[in-house]
């Protein structure tokens, strides 16, 4: 059986809003921020499992969302 990619949705208590400059935009908590980061590295090494593999598109899925939100955010000012 083939692992299916975990929801984006789960994460969003992993998300904060933050002040920068002017505005108050969607950013990653530290724990989350730290874990896509080691992922990275990790798919980098060529070392990702699978799960790690389902778990990296779910954070860059959120990922991509939240930057296209913060730049609609900005470009409205």
């Amino acid at each position: 059986m083939l692992p299916t990619l975990a929801k984006p949705s789960k994460l969003i208590s992993q998300i904060r809003l933050t002040a920068v400059d002017q505005w108050m935009l969607f950013k990653f908590d530290d724990l989350l921020q730290t874990r896509m980061e080691e992922l990275l590295e990790r798919k980098k090494a060529d070392v990702l499992t699978p799960e790690e593999h389902l778990e990296l598109e779910s954070i860059g899925e959120m990922d991509r969302i939240f930057t296209h939100i913060n730049a609609m955010l900005v470009a409205q000012t």
